[in-house]
């Protein structure tokens, strides 16, 4: 460990958790992984938690496999407790006046790379007095829906939306929730194995995203037409980073320049040790799960 951050200039300290001590009292040890998982048992959750100056946790983010994780920019978006577009990633905007939408692919500098959450952020920006509503809506009333679609292989999350403020029309006895001025609705998503793979080099550069929008605005008084708008965004496809070892390498990624090597064989020798028998019995849950995905490769190919 001290190696590897000296090499690398790490400039804060890791922790080398031999025996998964640390993991265990923060109660995130992956219990999906049992002791016959050989040099796999021990590992954590992947996941961040995101502190104050003091200390106190504010955000955390995590997942049920090492193939999912946040991208920086949400980290710090949690950290700043608001969310900072870039101007230089994939977007698509309409020109209306009184409500201008913004649709952006924030984080990872635009790019889609296996495993990795992104946000499509779709900014409405609403002229003074006019507001859109969340559900529910009284009959003939339009909530604000934003609905994301993609090639195969893209996993799209449920929406994220800020909380509402509640509005009464008195005319129609009703009490509405909406949004004012500007609001930014998300929607979470990130591309596996199919679309962006970690065992091959990219099939494509890009690829397409469609977004559909359908809102109606109002003001206290009267409300403007129903809209429908449809936006379009070309995403870049990028590789991932992967470690120095030859089961990750020559694969088309972006490989580590520091050799894993010795690290791998000290963990290995650390765990034959504990459990003689996990490597055997781990190395025969391989063969059978690798015969497993030749059958269903063959099954799908007739």
């Amino acid at each position: 460990m001290k190696k590897f951050s000296d090499e690398k200039q790490i400039p804060f300290p890791l922790l080398s958790d031999v025996d998964s001590e640390v993991i265990r009292r923060y109660g995130i040890l992956n219990d999906q992984i049992g002791p016959d998982d050989a040099f796999l048992y021990g590992l954590p959750y992947p996941g961040v938690f995101v502190c104050d100056e003091d200390g106190r946790v504010v955000a955390k983010f995590f997942h049920d496999s090492y193939k999912k994780r946040e991208s920086p920019e949400m980290l710090i978006d949690a950290a700043l407790g608001h969310i900072q577009l870039s101007e230089e990633t994939p977007r698509a905007e309409t020109a209306d006046e009184e409500v201008k939408i913004t649709a952006v692919i924030h984080g990872g500098k635009g790019t889609l790379r296996q495993g990795i959450r992104r946000e499509l952020v779709v900014r409405f920006e609403m002229s003074p007095g006019l507001h859109i509503y969340g559900e529910p809506v009284p009959e003939g009333m339009v909530a604000t829906q934003v609905e994301m679609s993609g090639p195969p292989g893209l996993e799209i999350e449920d929406l994220i939306a800020p909380p509402t403020t509640p509005l009464h029309l008195s005319e129609l006895g009703a009490d509405l929730q909406v949004w004012s001025g500007s609001v930014d609705l998300r929607i979470p998503f990130y591309p596996v194995g199919e679309l962006a793979s970690e065992t091959r080099p990219l099939d494509w550069d890009s690829v397409p995203i469609e977004v559909k929008i359908r809102y109606q605005a109002c003001n206290d008084e009267t409300c403007l037409l129903p809209q429908s708008k449809t936006l379009r965004l070309e995403v870049p496809l990028d590789v991932i980073d992967v470690p120095n070892l030859s089961v990750h390498t020559g694969h088309g990624q972006r490989e580590g320049t520091y050799s894993a090597a010795p690290q791998m064989l000290r963990l290995i020798a650390r765990k034959i040790a504990r459990r003689p028998s996990s490597i055997f019995k781990f190395m025969a849950k391989m063969i059978r799960l690798n015969r497993a995905a030749r059958r269903r490769a063959r099954q799908a190919n007739t």
